[in-house]
């Protein structure tokens, strides 16, 4: 039989080391990992999945270890040491069953089957982010803090396929530092966004003789940690380590087209599903929240109670046509509150004199005492 796991519509990564499961339209979150065994050194930095099916999950943790999760199985399945380099995982992904992985040191490494020989490669210190191109999955790309964006082809790792350059020098003639902190391909072309920590917006295009950027925008004022392309390439949701997420059209200069607010934290991942117009979102004040993007309402909101790194929103379309297993029985909730209403002491209602006129007439209080009648004293 296989697992309700199959039904959850996002998966989030959180710093505890748990993968959090979320049912939207039952608003319910399952961890599948046991309490007793978290870990710090266990968060999840990076997170992908492992099949086109989206049947599998690769967990990237700060231990340097890669666990593979089975949503059909509703458990993890293998885990896997990918040591080499420095730092935590800035991005992973998976290419004729074998794992790339990328560390913060620089190290860009494919792990093949352990008959053969592991390739490896230096993309430059300091990464903070390396995605992999959907419609060529043996190129990826690498960004990070004063190291550009450069472009891999894992067949011929030895030089990048592309190499960015540096905007100008600003009108005080001062250098402009680089630091990407997020990227992403754009499908149907060799165009790639990236948004960095100085709120810039950017989009290179390898095809051209331009290595500069062909188009940039600021937003805000504040790092933008994350972005995610929205349904049709047109437009791409970038979030800020203050909060802020915004739309920003790719197609008018970098127009900002609209702002979509609720947040307390910084936000750590952004993921916009590739059909529908909802973004998913999650950051540090640990709640997990999916927008409208068209009207810019806030449709889900799910409070997860760990700070969260990284999710992956599902792929499919129809979620209101699907059949999940029905959700267990309520009846223990009742018999808890049948056992808490009987152990209540009950209060009994005593019938007190009231202090008229009349002796004969009485009445009823609640476990109040009678009051005392002032006395006057007589005069002289």
């Amino acid at each position: 039989m296989a697992s309700s796991a199959r039904w959850n519509h996002v998966w989030v990564g959180s710093e505890t080391g748990i993968l959090k499961g979320v049912n939207l339209r039952r608003r319910q979150a399952t961890n599948y990992v046991a309490a007793s065994a978290l870990r710090r050194d266990e968060g999840v930095s990076a997170m992908c999945w492992g099949d086109p099916s989206e049947s599998e999950i690769l967990v990237g943790c700060l231990d340097r270890s890669v666990k593979l999760f089975s949503t059909e199985k509703g458990k993890f399945t293998e885990s896997r040491q990918c040591l080499g380099g420095e730092g935590s995982f800035c991005g992973l992904a998976v290419h004729d069953s074998s794992i790339i992985t990328c560390v913060e040191s620089g190290l860009l490494k494919v792990w093949r089957d352990a008959s053969s020989e592991n390739m490896e490669t230096q993309v430059g210190a300091g990464v903070c982010r390396m995605r992999q191109n959907p419609a060529q999955p043996q190129c990826v790309g690498t960004g990070g803090k004063e190291n550009a964006l450069k472009v891999w082809d894992l067949h011929r790792p030895e030089e990048p396929i592309f190499r960015a350059k540096n905007v100008r020098n600003d009108w005080l003639n001062l250098r402009v530092p680089v630091w990407e902190r997020d990227l992403q391909f754009l499908p149907g072309s060799e165009k790639i966004v990236t948004c960095t920590g100085h709120h810039q917006v950017r989009l290179y295009d390898p095809s051209s003789p331009q290595r500069r950027p062909v188009l940039e925008a600021t937003y805000g004022e504040y790092p933008l940690t994350a972005l995610s392309l929205t349904p049709g390439a047109d437009s791409v949701v970038v979030g800020s380590s203050h909060g802020d997420m915004a739309v920003i059209d790719l197609r008018q200069a970098g127009r900002l087209v609209k702002c979509l607010k609720g947040f307390a934290g910084s936000v750590r991942s952004v993921h916009c599903h590739p059909t529908l117009p909802l973004v998913a979102s999650c950051g540090l004040d640990r709640f997990l929240r999916v927008h409208n993007i068209e009207d810019k309402r806030l449709v889900h909101k799910v409070y997860l109670k760990s700070r969260l790194n990284c999710l992956l929103l599902t792929s499919r379309e129809k979620w209101e046509d699907e059949e999940p297993e029905p959700a267990a029985p309520q009846a223990d909730v009742k018999e808890e509150k049948d056992e808490l209403w009987d152990g209540m002491e009950t209060v009994a209602t005593r019938t007190v004199l009231k202090r008229t006129g009349d002796p004969n007439v009485r009445e009823t209080q609640l476990g109040k005492h009678p009051k005392k009648q002032k006395r006057t004293s007589a005069g002289p």
